[in-house]
């Protein structure tokens, strides 16, 4: 891994992407960040949900450097809400970012990386993509469809000497955070987010955390990357004790309906 590598990361302009983009910079690699919200000239204009724009960035990498070894499929938005409180602008935008924006840069990526006979595709997915997460069922939804189309995409992959891995944190201290419901109507959530941030802020995974653990689990190629370590225990708690994740969502569950009726 100490020969510097072409990596192209989408949604790398914050969060959990500039935070690869910063490790994987410091490594010596060569970094192209693409984003809806570039921050900094160098940065290339993305919208995820423009299948065409997607491959046009592709392609531009490619002909630029000559490859693209890691592909970090990264763009992504949070959604919360009781289904009743979402419509369906909420069911779309996050559908057209989370789930169709990872099968565009696929389509994008996957054939330049089979032609070349190597790289390593990473998805961002979500602890919300192993355990039920109410109150985000649009999220939850697609985080576990990037699971489940990671985990397919690697075994077809393997035979052309490509890698998948899908990475599932847990709460990170990234802006996502405090971005509940961007762009789509509000819901009650919004108003609990502050008080929910608050409350995990011990928790929090530090977006610089989280990409020096994926930085430094590529080499041994995992199907998953799971943090911090109570991700990992809730994650094994819904393969072996599914009962007691029941019960810990539905305990928040509650709390949210109580805060719902309390602002009525």
């Amino acid at each position: 891994m100490s020969q510097q590598r072409v990596v192209l990361i989408s949604g790398g302009a914050s969060g959990i992407g500039a935070a690869l983009a910063t490790a994987h910079s410091r490594l010596g690699d060569t970094v192209v960040v693409a984003d809806v919200h570039p921050r900094d000239p160098e940065h290339v204009h993305l919208d995820v949900t423009d299948r065409q724009a997607f491959a046009r960035v592709a392609r531009r990498v490619v002909e630029e450097h000559g490859r693209i070894d890691v592909f970090y499929n990264n763009a992504g938005i949070a959604t919360g809400g009781l289904v009743e409180e979402l419509s369906p602008e909420h069911w779309d935008r996050t559908i057209d970012v989370n789930l169709r924006g990872v099968v565009h840069g696929i389509e994008a990526v996957y054939p330049l990386m089979r032609a070349q006979r190597s790289g390593h595709i990473v998805n961002t997915a979500s602890l919300a993509g192993l355990l039920p997460a109410p109150v985000m069922a649009p999220y939850t939804a697609t985080k576990h469809a990037v699971v489940a189309l990671s985990q397919a995409l690697r075994m077809e992959a393997r035979a052309h000497g490509v890698k998948v891995t899908a990475v599932c944190p847990g709460f990170v201290d990234t802006p996502l955070l405090q971005a509940v419901n961007r762009d789509v109507p509000a819901t009650g959530v919004n108003g609990e987010a502050p008080a929910l941030v608050e409350r995990l802020r011990p928790h929090l995974l530090p977006a610089e955390e989280l990409a020096r653990i994926v930085v430094e689990a590529l080499p041994k190629n995992p199907a998953l990357v799971v943090a911090p370590r109570q991700a990992r225990l809730a994650a094994w708690a819904q393969r072996f004790a599914p009962g007691l994740v029941r019960l810990a969502t539905a305990r928040e569950l509650r709390r949210y309906r109580r805060a719902a009726r309390r602002a009525r």
